[in-house]
């Protein structure tokens, strides 16, 4: 269980990680090489901010999956980082700042990681074929 636990918070992470990342570099200009002068940063200080929080975020969910991969077999754990892709989904539908539409082909593709995920991860009876 242990292992869940740490596979659950690293989803948790990285979902976050790309959504703050999303949100930070859509308030910011294009960059080039010209733009990439002080006055930009400091002009947009709290998209940075937010941007690093995201980059700190994938480290600490690295150091999540660490640890869940040490309790958890590779299958299982992998198949639960791939729920980031329908969290991250859900959440910039619901969230309105992101301006996401919600789509029921990409709403059919969410639901079918989650069933794969609940089926990787769903206890097998004894008569499992060996």
């Amino acid at each position: 269980m242990k292992g869940y636990a740490w596979g659950v918070a690293s989803l948790m992470l990285v979902s976050a990680a790309q959504l703050l990342m999303k949100w930070g570099m859509s308030q910011m200009p294009t960059l080039s090489l010209d733009a990439l002068l002080y006055s930009l940063i400091m002009n947009h200080l709290v998209a940075v901010f937010i941007v690093c929080c995201g980059i700190a975020g994938y480290a600490l969910s690295m150091v999540c999956w660490f640890f869940a991969l040490r309790e958890l077999p590779l299958n299982r754990a992998y198949s639960l980082l791939s729920l980031s892709y329908a969290v991250v989904y859900l959440a910039a539908v619901w969230l309105p700042w992101f301006h996401e539409n919600m789509h029921p082909l990409k709403s059919l593709g969410a639901l079918s990681i989650l069933l794969g995920v609940w089926l990787i991860n769903s206890k097998s009876g004894k008569a499992a074929i060996k």
